[in-house]
């Protein structure tokens, strides 16, 4: 099968920008194999790009990388953007999920405003003959380690703080050559398969829509990422805003 297709740049997908070409860790991933490079760029992703609220799920990869911190949507595109610079093929695969996911992330005072269907979406990655799919990179390990620590007495199921699995404790976040989630059990509709971010959000508005989206873009997520790293900082780990 030809999958040509799911290797173009596109705007959203701007890899063959000076940002993301002369990026220092391509000197180690050009030496890996294919499947560690998606490790490795998947662990990359997760870890040095945080959990946080960006201005628009439209921004291009470049931006993701210079902010330094995504959710969702935006992490994904900067993670389709380096497996494509690393020639592996991948796609989008967009979703909504409940908002009720993101209690506690989001600040209970701005809870009730938020929209009840929220954007999502994970990557689907072409490894070893056979697509998988990527989302477990949305949380970075010390916002996730912290929101465990905040729950340590909840072993199964567990949805809030940006999570939704069925198993807070050892959620299935870390690449092995297979399937990661952290959000999947709070998905409510499936829109499919599209080569690129780009054809989605032609076909569907972002979660920046309307007076609360100017909103959200403009003031309220910068309320929100102070959360986030409050929420983080009850980890010795570094946080990044």
């Amino acid at each position: 099968m030809d999958h040509s297709n799911y290797l173009h740049e596109s705007h959203m997908l701007d890899f063959n920008g000076d940002d993301i070409s002369s990026m220092k860790e391509w000197k180690y991933w050009d030496t890996l194999d294919q499947l560690a490079k998606v490790g490795s760029i998947y662990d990359f992703v997760r870890n040095n790009i945080a959990f946080g609220y960006n201005k628009s799920d439209l921004q291009p990869a470049s931006e993701i990388l210079k902010d330094g911190y995504g959710q969702c949507n935006t992490k994904g595109t900067l993670f389709m953007a380096l497996l494509r610079k690393a020639s592996i093929p991948c796609r989008y695969h967009g979703f909504t999920i409940n908002k009720k996911l993101q209690r506690g992330a989001i600040p209970e005072l701005f809870y009730p405003i938020a929209p009840q269907n929220i954007v999502h979406s994970w990557v689907e990655v072409f490894i070893d003959g056979k697509w998988i799919n990527l989302e477990g990179f949305i949380l970075d390990d010390a916002y996730l380690n912290s929101v465990q620590k905040m729950h340590s007495e909840t072993s199964g199921a567990f949805s809030g703080y940006g999570i939704a699995t069925t198993n807070l404790q050892q959620p299935q976040v870390n690449f092995c050559g297979g399937d990661t989630y952290i959000q999947k059990e709070g998905i409510n509709n499936d829109f499919g398969i599209f080569d690129t971010p780009d054809a989605f959000f032609q076909r569907h508005e972002g979660n920046e829509k309307g007076l609360k989206g100017w909103l959200y873009s403009n003031l309220l997520r910068h309320f929100f990422n102070r959360n986030l790293d409050k929420i983080r900082n009850r980890n010795p780990a570094i946080s990044k805003s």
